[in-house]
């Protein structure tokens, strides 16, 4: 593995005009496991546009809905949240390893002006969160014919 991660060659939210996630050059480095957030932080989230509707996908696995929140802001921002907790210590149990991440992600996204924002629905369905935006139909200009005389 290189310790520099190619820009090249994989999808970056840089090129992403909506995206109000900041550009972070370690994002892919090897992280410590004894960051407890680094995974979790790092929630990665795919956003597909159809004909219909803008539609957010986020794997949030062992989450509950109640441990996720959608949200949205003025100017069109979406935002998706949540928390995994850590698991309690027992004061007799020995841990031999611990990698599950605990914390919190926060993700933020500028959705274009044709997005419906009052009628956002959001879905949870094994450990994938759906968030589905419709948008406005695009009128296409009426087109009226003009009889020519002469």
């Amino acid at each position: 593995m290189s310790l520099i991660p190619s820009v090249f060659g994989r999808r970056s939210s840089v090129l992403d005009p909506f995206s109000l996630d900041l550009w972070d050059p370690f994002r892919d480095w090897p992280v410590s496991s004894s960051d407890e957030t680094s995974q979790l932080a790092a929630t990665r989230i795919d956003w597909k546009e159809t004909p219909e509707a803008h539609v957010f996908k986020a794997d949030v696995p062992g989450l509950k809905k109640e441990e996720v929140k959608v949200e949205v802001e003025e100017g069109n921002v979406l935002q998706i949240s949540g928390e995994r907790t850590r698991e309690k210590e027992e004061k007799n149990d020995t841990w031999h390893r611990v990698e599950r991440s605990s914390g919190k992600f926060l993700r933020r996204f500028r959705l274009p002006e044709n997005a419906k924002m009052d009628q956002i629905k959001a879905s949870m369905e094994n450990g994938v969160l759906t968030v589905t935006v419709p948008k406005e139909e695009v009128k296409k200009p009426e087109v009226k014919a003009i009889q020519i005389s002469g």
